[in-house]
């Protein structure tokens, strides 16, 4: 016997159906990548949304045809993204930051047939444009007045395209489970691999998003996504924004302090997310023009760990309360989020900052364990470590075109190459990724850990943690600093700093000063490069 409920498939243009209905005149403002800021509402989104969808059509775009977009969060981009979704093709996000040969071959694997393409990376299309046989046209995202001359051919500025159709159009039906965005892979190791979101994942993921627990997000938010809508689905705010009427601030192409800094004042955002970085920015800025924050309530920071300093800085300074998370591409990308259970609410300031150090727990949906090598569930006491799987609707189940299987289990669990516990509150923390945890001597050494400690050192800017070679231990830490404009730290200091935070064994054997620690595409420290750089290094004694 089935249900007799109504077959009302999930589709993602519900949302921006919602959004327009329900919250009609809530407001999308963006710093537009021609420099003045510019805004626009979910019903007039929904009219042009429909326009481009009527657009790509009549260009010959239909179901399952995949369309690329190199852009920056911008009303224009979510746009482009709601009419593809309308149509039935799918949103293929470039990540600028990935080098030539990675964009080239992403572009080709996908097959995409057109380029939406910010102004900021028109000459990078121009040297790539012919190694991309598959592109048919360059849409520019930008009015006929902004327009720079280019060599690509049959380029045109979006404004002008999108004149050339109306927004009499009906969203198209099919399945739920019909693909609707794909995002590939950072590929720090071969090339990188595409996850393809479904409708059904994309709306069930909003759905988990916006949970209490979660973002906690609801109408009367403003909601800034600094976290790119080319990185791991924009962790779901272009879909979970409209679904709960939150009005949105769009940062464009300015991602420093001063701009983010003003931007979350000018547009009086509440919530916002983005990776350390991003924040160690502002505070930055902050702290040397001794800023505050007006309107901003919460801050999602994930992407890499978030050390304890930078949560306590935000807290304690700036009445900002931090929720860490942590996702990857293939969980849509939301898994977990560091929020209060009724068993830690009665946390002091400290305790609390301690517990926050986690990425915290899952929404409904997410289903996570920690196996050893053989695939044999470890306990959940906070203290066992083991290889971090995961399940759910929202969880690739395989890679596009049957990349990668190996990643993924019999039983369904998706193998996310983290190294973690789970504590008997269901709370989850990253210690290391499988290929970055330190074995010395037997016994696991997590790299994550020494970074927050050392970042915390108020000379310190930022900090990296390596196996470096040792005959007797196999291999033991070395930590990598950059240090604060202006500081001179020193090895005997920061050494100091440890003690008795740290259990001995897990003290860095040395300490090396650089200019600057080199990141993957998303942002998150290359490691695989620094382990090159310091390929030959020869600790002290050995």
């Amino acid at each position: 016997m089935l249900g007799s409920m109504q077959n009302w498939p999930l589709l993602c243009t519900k949302i921006i159906d919602h959004a327009a209905l329900l919250h009609p005149k809530r407001t999308v403002m963006t710093r537009s990548v021609e420099g003045p800021f510019h805004t626009t509402t979910y019903a007039e989104m929904r009219t042009r949304s429909l326009r481009v969808a009527k657009r790509l059509e009549k260009h010959g775009i239909r179901l399952g045809d995949r369309v690329a977009t190199l852009a920056w969060n911008t009303w224009r981009h979510m746009e482009v993204w709601y009419g593809l979704l309308g149509l039935g093709a799918i949103y293929h996000t470039v990540n600028p930051r990935l080098f030539h040969d990675q964009i080239v071959w992403i572009v080709n694997d996908a097959e995409d047939r057109l380029l939406f393409v910010d102004l900021t990376f028109l000459p990078v299309i121009e040297k790539y444009i012919a190694d991309m046989p598959t592109l048919e046209q360059v849409i520019v995202l930008t009015d006929a007045e902004h327009m720079p001359a280019t060599t690509l051919p049959n380029a045109v500025p979006y404004e002008e395209w999108l004149k050339e159709a109306d927004d009499d159009f009906v969203w198209r039906t099919f399945d739920e489970n019909t693909a609707a965005g794909l995002c590939y892979t950072s590929g720090t190791t071969g090339h990188p691999k595409g996850v393809v979101y479904s409708h059904r994942s994309n709306v069930l993921h909003a759905f988990q998003a916006s949970q209490v627990d979660m973002f906690g997000c609801g109408s009367r938010d403003v909601i800034m996504p600094v976290v790119p809508m080319f990185h791991a689905n924009c962790w779901s705010l272009a879909f979970t924004a409209p679904m709960v009427g939150a009005a949105m601030v769009m940062p464009g192409a300015k991602l420093d302090g001063a701009s983010i800094h003003e931007i979350l004042e000018v547009g009086k955002v509440t919530l916002t997310a983005a990776v350390p970085t991003v924040w160690q920015m502002l505070l930055q800025h902050m702290e040397a023009k001794k800023l505050g924050l007006s309107h901003l309530e919460r801050v999602v920071i994930g992407g890499a760990a978030c050390p304890r300093a930078m949560t306590e800085k935000f807290e304690k300074v700036y009445d900002v309360r931090v929720a860490h998370a942590w996702g990857m591409t293939e969980t849509s990308p939301l898994g977990t989020i560091c929020g209060l259970k009724p068993e830690t609410a009665g946390l002091d300031i400290e305790a609390r900052l301690d517990l926050q150090v986690k990425q915290g727990v899952p929404p409904f949906g997410v289903e996570m364990k920690i196996t050893d090598d053989q695939n044999r569930e470890r306990p959940r006491d906070g203290k066992a470590f083991g290889r971090l799987r995961v399940r759910g609707p929202a969880i690739a189940g395989g890679y596009f075109k049957g990349a990668g299987q190996e990643a993924f289990g019999e039983d369904g669990y998706f193998d996310t190459g983290d190294v973690a516990t789970i504590d008997e509150n269901g709370y989850m923390q990253i210690t290391d990724r499988a290929k970055d945890v330190i074995k010395s001597g037997g016994e696991w050494i997590s790299t994550i850990d020494l970074e927050n400690l050392a970042i915390a050192h108020p000379d310190v800017l930022e900090a990296a943690v390596i196996g470096v070679f040792h005959p007797k231990w196999d291999e033991r830490p070395l930590l990598i600093i950059v240090p604060k404009p202006g500081a001179t730290p020193t090895k005997e200091k920061i050494l100091a700093y440890y003690e008795d935070k740290i259990a001995k064994w897990w003290m860095p054997d040395d300490v090396v000063f650089i200019e600057e620690i080199p990141h993957t595409a998303t942002g998150k420290i290359q490691k695989m490069s620094l382990r090159e750089q310091f390929r030959d290094y020869k600790l002290p004694g050995v």
